[in-house]
C-alpha cells in the first residue's frame, strides 16, 4: 500500500503531491490547513531573527522525528545535540504508550479531498488505533493555538479510511517543549470534520483547480539547471 508520490515545493504556494490515480497535483495537508494564516507567517519570517528561530526549530523538529522513528523501530539511535536529546527523553514516557505501530512516515493521497501528505505515525496509543503526531516547541502549547494540528491529523484519519477501509477513532498530539513541559492531546477526529471542511473550502476559494494544475506542471517540467 505504501505510496511513492512525486512531490514539489513551490515558494509562496506550498508543497504539492501528484496523485498516482489521476495525475492531478494536490496541496499538502499542511498547506491547506495553514492557508488562512500564510500571510501572517510569511510576514513574521521576514525578520532575520524570526527566520533564524524558525529554521532552528524546523531542524530540531526533524531531528526529533528521526529519533522517534528509530526508537519505535527499535533501531540504534543516532547522536544529536543536547536540546534535541532532552526533547526526546522527555517524550519517552508517552512514546512508550504506543502499544503497536502500524505505519510511520507514510504518504497518503485523497482524490476526494484533493489533498495529500505524509503522516508521522499510525498505531495504537493506550490500546486505541490513532493518528499520532509528534511536535517540538519552545514552551507549552495552548489548545486554541494548535487547531491546525488537530485538523491535520483528522485529515489523515479520513485519508486512511479512504485508502484502507479502516476507521481510526482517535487522534493524538504529543508535544515536547524546551522548557521541560510535555503534553498529550487526545481527540476524536470527527470533532474536526467541520473545521477541516472549512479549511479545504477556504483553500479552493482562493485557488482555481485548473489554473493550479497548469502552474505546477510548468514548474515540474522545467529542466534542471546544471
Amino acid at each position: 500500500m505504501e505510496l511513492k508520490l512525486k512531490s514539489i515545493e513551490i515558494d509562496g504556494m506550498g508543497r504539492f503531491y501528484q496523485s498516482a490515480n489521476t495525475g492531478n497535483w494536490y496541496p499538502s495537508v499542511t498547506t491547506v490547513t495553514g492557508w488562512a494564516k500564510r500571510d501572517f507567517w510569511a510576514k513574521w519570517r521576514q525578520s532575520p531573527e524570526n527566520k533564524k528561530s524558525s529554521d532552528e526549530a524546523m531542524r530540531r523538529g526533524t531531528a526529533l522525528h528521526t529519533l522517534i522513528e528509530e526508537h519505535l523501530n527499535k533501531d540504534t539511535l543516532r547522536s544529536v545535540d543536547d536540546k534535541t536529546k532532552q526533547l526526546f527523553e522527555q517524550m519517552l514516557p508517552n512514546l512508550d504508550k504506543i502499544n503497536k505501530v502500524v505505519a510511520q512516515e507514510m504518504q497518503l493521497c485523497s482524490d476526494s479531498l484533493r489533498m495529500a501528505g505524509r503522516f508521522d505515525c499510525i498505531g495504537e496509543y493506550e490500546g486505541v488505533l490513532s493518528v499520532i503526531d509528534f511536535k517540538s516547541a519552545k514552551s507549552a502549547r495552548k489548545e486554541e493555538w494548535i487547531s491546525n494540528y488537530f485538523e491535520q491529523t483528522a485529515a489523515y484519519s479520513y485519508m486512511w479510511l479512504e485508502s484502507t477501509g479502516v476507521r481510526i477513532p482517535q487522534i493524538v498530539i504529543l508535544v515536547s517543549a524546551e522548557d521541560g513541559v510535555t503534553q498529550v492531546f487526545k481527540k476524536n477526529p470527527n470533532d474536526y470534520k467541520i473545521k477541516l471542511g472549512e479549511a479545504i473550502k477556504g483553500y479552493w476559494s482562493d485557488n482555481n483547480f485548473e489554473e493550479l494544475q497548469r502552474k505546477i506542471n510548468e514548474v515540474a517540467n522545467q529542466p534542471i539547471q546544471a
